[in-house]
C-alpha cells in the first residue's frame, strides 16, 4: 500500500489505497517514516497518492485501537521535516486528520482543484500531533490555523493557495512532471548546497 519509486536522486513515495480514501494503518505509517529516514541521498523527495483522495488520515479501526494518538506520526513527520533535500507533497485529493502532518512537513506544496483539506481534531477530541500546529501557523498565520484545527473548517484549494497552505494549483496529469520540475535545480546541485541552502530557510 506503499511504494517507493527511485528514479536516480529522485525519490517518489506513494500511498496506494485508493479503495479506502489512502487511510493510513500503523503498518503503512512506520513503513512511510522507515523511508523518510532512509532518505538522506536524495535530492528531491515527492511524496503522492493515488485516487481523488491523498489520504483520510487514519484508518477508522486503526484510530479507535489508539492508532490517532500514536507517536508514530511524529516520527514520520519529524523524518520527512529533517532530510536535507527539497521535499514536495503532490497532492491528488484531499488531505484530512492525520495525513496533514507529513504535508505540513514538506517544503512545498503541490495539489489539484479538487482537494480540500481539514484537520477535524476538536470534533473529534483529540489533540494534534506536536508539530503540526506550529507548521500550520508558519504558513497561514494563528486566526487561520484556528479555522482548521479549532472551528473545523474544510478549506478549498483555491482557499489554500491564498492562505499560503499550497504553493501551487497544478492539473491531475501534471502533477508528478510539476514536482519534478520544481526540483530542477535541486538536481544539479551538489548536496552540501542543497542542504545549505535549506538549512538557511527553516
Amino acid at each position: 500500500m506503499i511504494r517507493c519509486d527511485k528514479n536516480g536522486d529522485v525519490w517518489t513515495v506513494t500511498i496506494n489505497r485508493p479503495d479506502k480514501a489512502g487511510a493510513l494503518t500503523r503498518e503503512m505509517l512506520v513503513e512511510l517514516a522507515e523511508i523518510a529516514e532512509n532518505a538522506q541521498s536524495a535530492k528531491l523527495f515527492i511524496l503522492t497518492g493515488t485516487g481523488r483522495v491523498f489520504s483520510a488520515g487514519a484508518d477508522l479501526d486503526a484510530a479507535r485501537a489508539g492508532l490517532a494518538t500514536d507517536p508514530v506520526w511524529e516520527r514520520l513527520s519529524t523524518a520527512i521535516a529533517n532530510l536535507p533535500g527539497l521535499t514536495i507533497a503532490a497532492l491528488n485529493g484531499t488531505v484530512a486528520g492525520g495525513a496533514f502532518g507529513m504535508v505540513l512537513a514538506c517544503d512545498l506544496r503541490i495539489a489539484v482543484a479538487s482537494a480540500k483539506f481539514f484537520y477535524p481534531v476538536m470534533k473529534l477530541g483529540f489533540l494534534p500531533q506536536p508539530s503540526d500546529p506550529p507548521r500550520l501557523v508558519t504558513l497561514v498565520g494563528p486566526a487561520r490555523a484556528k479555522l482548521i484545527l479549532m472551528a473545523g473548517q474544510k478549506i478549498t484549494a483555491e482557499q489554500s493557495q491564498d492562505w499560503g497552505l499550497v504553493d501551487q494549483i497544478v492539473a491531475i496529469d501534471a502533477l508528478h512532471d510539476t514536482a519534478v520540475a520544481l526540483g530542477g535545480d535541486v538536481l544539479t546541485a551538489a548536496r552540501d548546497h542543497i542542504a545549505g541552502i535549506k538549512d538557511m530557510t527553516v
